[in-house]
């Protein structure tokens, strides 16, 4: 088989001229509203707020804009700043196939780079669309091993960034090439910061954003790296997964689908491997008018992640909470949905909420496993106050391929993400701008939150 990184190098070099049909145009501006949809929210919360002061005094100067305290300046503080807010409240978008949301870095560099180079929105769109074909294709030639140790959205996020950025640098298909190579060396972020204590998790994106352009800019001025760096018998597919890299299933397609046009968009504020479980449950509610009196018990049949990543019973915080079923499951079954408001502080010490977290518990379904990453799914099972147990197997994510948000639902969830935080005229603004507009997003400046 050819050298992946040649091949990928020569994708996304071809979205610099290819026609761009008004699907893709318009999965772009889908994509774009929805990072702006869970950047802002996260622009007034930690660790965006305690970086962006850290980083105060010293940026250098630039025409980017960053979206957490609103200053203009050079483009990596930018891309860094905006990306750490863009994964804070869990609302970013996957490519389910491999296990990575890849607009939080991607568009984060693409449209601070293009800010600071004033690029053509055209010329954006194509960047960001490059990032997106050449990151996710890697995430599925080393997944799912690769999350056994690694954050994909920090890894593959770091080659995602650098190809948007080489892109904006008008790189050639050899600068692209080594802009990958340098990326795969910049990339970083293990599970042990997703999963554990801390505030590390929501970085991963951040420094994934930062280092691509870094990559970029590197390979823009004649950096080379190892054109083997992909593939190798000690790169990075390699280091960081089980293989080299399936690489035939990862190069499947090229140039008949994008995976821009296949994205999930959150329709919950959580973790996704929960949303199997959340999803399953609206339905029982709705199907057997059911209220969160008549619940005796609930288990939760999930794949590997949803048993070894979020069961967690006795979460803390607003971000373990984010991350466990126990919590969602009641959040969802006291307030009718898992949204911004869930992780309030007074929503995290509710007691009925608390007490509703007892009646959870979570276990892993070998079948399901066995699907994972391609298909996510969950079998519950619900044993009613008066006895009786009601049994449905989810098949299926709301937001994903096969069950997408539509446009509508998307400006319903921007309105209130962005909303939370944005005049009514800023907001109605910006989405315009980022819906139908021609020229590239600009300021956003927040409210008194």
């Amino acid at each position: 088989m050819s050298n992946p990184l040649l091949t990928l190098a020569n994708v996304a070099e071809d979205w610099r001229r290819r026609d761009l049909s008004e699907d893709v145009v318009w999965s772009t501006r889908r994509a774009v509203l929805d990072w702006f949809a869970t950047t802002l929210p996260g622009c007034v919360l930690s660790p965006a707020t305690n970086l962006a002061q850290a980083m105060g005094p010293g940026r250098g100067p630039g025409g980017a804009i960053c979206y957490v305290d609103g200053k203009v300046g050079e483009p990596r503080t930018a891309a860094l700043l905006n990306a750490t807010a863009s994964h804070i409240v869990e609302f970013d978008d996957i490519f389910k196939d491999g296990g990575y949301h890849p607009g939080s870095s991607t568009i984060a560099a693409a449209l601070a780079l293009s800010q600071d180079r004033q690029s053509s929105l055209e010329q954006f769109h194509r960047a960001v669309i490059a990032g997106y074909d050449v990151g996710c294709r890697v995430a599925l030639a080393i997944q799912p091993s690769h999350y056994a140790f690694w954050h994909t959205t920090a890894t593959v996020g770091t080659i995602g960034s650098a190809v948007a950025s080489a892109m904006i640098l008008n790189c050639d298909e050899t600068a692209i090439c080594h802009a990958i190579a340098l990326a795969t060396s910049f990339a970083g972020g293990h599970q042990q910061n997703l999963q554990g204590q801390g505030m590390a998790k929501a970085l991963h994106p951040g420094h994934a954003a930062d280092a691509g352009m870094l990559a970029g800019l590197a390979a823009a001025n004649g950096v080379t790296g190892s054109i083997d760096s992909l593939d190798g018998a000690k790169g990075y597919a390699a280091a960081t997964s089980n293989n080299s890299g399936n690489w035939e299933l990862a190069l499947e397609g090229i140039g008949a689908w994008t995976p821009i046009s296949r994205m999930t968009i959150k329709n919950h504020g959580c973790c996704g491997h929960i949303f199997p479980a959340l999803d399953g449950l609206k339905y029982l509610f709705a199907e057997y008018a059911l209220s969160p009196d008549d619940i005796a018990a609930i288990h939760v049949a999930g794949y590997s992640a949803t048993e070894t990543m979020c069961n967690r019973p006795d979460p803390q915080t607003a971000q373990e909470a984010r991350f466990s079923a126990q919590y969602c499951i009641a959040a969802q079954a006291r307030l009718g949905a898992v949204r911004l408001s869930a992780f309030t502080p007074d929503k995290l010490e509710r007691p009925d909420i608390r007490s509703f977290m007892g009646k959870v518990t979570v276990s892993e379904d070998a079948e399901l496993s066995t699907a994972y990453p391609g298909k996510r799914m969950a079998r519950i099972s619900v044993r009613l106050e008066n006895g009786r147990e009601i049994r449905h197997f989810q098949k299926t994510r709301k937001g994903d391929p096969e069950d997408p948000l539509s446009d509508e639902e998307l400006i319903v969830k921007f309105d209130e993400l962005a909303g939370s935080v944005l005049h009514n005229d800023v907001l109605n603004d910006l989405r315009q701008a980022v819906l139908c507009g021609t020229t590239l997003p600009g300021a956003a400046p927040l409210a008194a939150v």
